[in-house]
């Protein structure tokens, strides 16, 4: 009876032991490009302890020789992002500390501001904001100032000609972390050949994260909102502090239904 009842929680102490550390794994390489593609190896593992349980030998055994050949491909391939990654071990901290929704409500008011203004005169901005996932790789690629929000200070750094003014800005909480940052260029052909470069800038890091970014075009003075691979169109001020709160306040909602009905109107 003891031999029959081990053979059944074995198998789910080794499934919730491969996970965990699996779990610990992603964590470890949060903020990196690495991080979308282990994401999916987790999938690719889950099938893989589901085809031994289940007896599905033929699964198992292209699963099997599939990841004695990736381990070493995606030792070559993310080797930067492997460097990085070691680079951040011990840097997580034990408590993080949420915004309150008037702090939060601040912060858009701030950033609303400054984008307009940035808009009445066509300058140029692109900033990110920081949701869950890590922004660390792109902050790398830029200045770090670790400066309190204000409309004064963004609209200062997109001012023209100013050492900081080229490339993008990244907001973490109520912080500018970074400005001058290097964002991935979207390599969506449905857009490559009708929107610039900073177009492109707004979509590649929303399309590889869950930040939102904020964009004004230097050229037309438009205001955009990108988001999860999307523009979101802008008509007014009050559209653009609508979808910011939708976001930013009630991000904790897995589900983001309140977001859904105010992004799609």
């Amino acid at each position: 009876m003891n031999f029959i009842i081990w053979n059944i929680i074995k198998p789910i102490i080794e499934i919730g032991i491969l996970w965990i550390a699996f779990y610990r794994i992603l964590v470890f390489f949060e903020g990196t490009r690495a991080f979308q593609v282990l994401k999916g190896i987790t999938i690719l593992l889950v099938a893989f302890l589901a085809s031994q349980i289940i007896g599905l030998n033929t699964i198992n055994w292209l699963l099997t020789k599939f990841f004695a050949i990736s381990i070493v491909a995606l030792m070559i391939i993310f080797q930067q992002e492997l460097r990085q990654g070691l680079a951040r071990l011990g840097q997580h901290h034990l408590f993080s500390f949420a915004l309150e929704e008037a702090e939060i409500i601040e912060i858009i008011n701030e950033l609303t501001s400054a984008i307009y203004k940035l808009a009445k005169q066509k300058t140029g901005c692109l900033i990110a904001i920081e949701i869950e996932a890590k922004l660390s790789t792109y902050i790398e690629s830029g200045v770090q100032l670790d400066s309190k929000i204000s409309s004064e200070l963004v609209q200062s750094i997109f001012t023209p000609l100013t050492p900081l003014h080229d490339g993008g800005v990244i907001i973490r909480g109520d912080r500018i972390i970074a400005a001058s940052c290097l964002f991935p260029l979207s390599d969506n052909p449905n857009f490559n050949k009708i929107i610039g470069t900073r177009h492109r800038a707004a979509l590649g890091i929303t399309e590889q994260t869950d930040a939102v970014v904020l964009m004004v075009s230097e050229e037309t003075g438009e205001i955009s909102v990108a988001s999860e691979g999307r523009f979101i169109p802008i008509v007014n001020k009050e559209r653009l502090t609508n979808i910011l709160k939708s976001i930013l306040v009630v991000k904790d909602n897995p589900k983001k239904k309140k977001n859904e009905k105010i992004l799609n109107k």
